[in-house]
């Protein structure tokens, strides 16, 4: 309950921000959702129901960067936060995987505590990815409503790969992949999300990136800091 109720605080709060900071909505629940959910990975998926505008291309290119040097900044700084708090590994592991973005990060930092942190840690950041399917579908839901039935470049009500994200979640789940067929799709996946970041950095460049100016970065600083206050709040208050 911690976990979710996180993803979607932040996601609000995403929200709250951009009405605040005078950007539009599609903004803040990107950046909130990409905090929030998985990094790089929710980024991409929630922009691919997003209104598609140069100037949202331009956004999730750069919080696909934010996001992942946040991340990676806190795979640092976690592990030394949590031994700085006297976390027992199992509150060490809610905390990395309720906090840090990308799910490698999580990896990286959890293990660098423990091994039992590391499996928390990885646990609990794949229930924060399995919102990424109902969370993307809600806002394709708001944000297809909002643009109306009669637009020929409104994107799909559940896009495909998400379906393609559920089957093989189930099927993994019942045991019908094997380890070597694993292997070569997590490397596909791999392969796939840098094709789809680099499409986006081909499309824009720094001067457009800057041309956004701060209160993006703004926004991803703030929302990291909260999602982290929020978990380590809960932590403390159910321990």
């Amino acid at each position: 309950m911690l976990v979710l109720t996180a993803v979607l605080a932040t996601i609000l709060l995403g929200w709250l921000l951009g009405v605040w900071l005078k950007r539009p909505a599609a903004e803040g629940i990107l950046s909130g959702g990409a905090v929030g959910i998985c990094g790089a990975s929710a980024a991409l998926a929630i922009a691919a129901v997003l209104p598609q505008t140069k100037e949202n291309e331009r956004f999730t290119l750069l919080t696909v960067v934010g996001v992942t040097t946040l991340s990676t900044i806190a795979m640092v700084i976690y592990p030394l936060l949590v031994k700085f708090a006297g976390f027992g590994p199992e509150a060490s592991g809610i905390f990395i995987g309720g906090t840090i973005h990308d799910v490698a990060q999580v990896v990286g930092a959890g293990y660098m505590v423990s091994s039992h942190t590391g499996d928390v840690a990885t646990i609990v950041k794949l229930m924060r990815v399995a919102c990424l399917v109902p969370v993307v579908v809600c806002i394709s839901i708001i944000f297809n409503s909002r643009a109306g039935s009669t637009n020929i470049d409104t994107p799909p009500l559940v896009p495909v790969f998400l379906i393609g994200f559920v089957l093989l979640m189930i099927a993994n789940s019942l045991g019908l992949v094997s380890a070597t067929n694993a292997g070569w799709i997590n490397n596909a996946s791999r392969a796939c999300l840098i094709t789809a970041i680099a499409a986006l950095g081909v499309k824009t460049s720094f001067q457009a990136l800057s041309s956004l100016g701060w209160r993006p970065v703004f926004m991803l600083v703030v929302e990291t800091v909260w999602i982290a206050g929020f978990v380590i709040s809960g932590i403390l208050f159910l321990a």
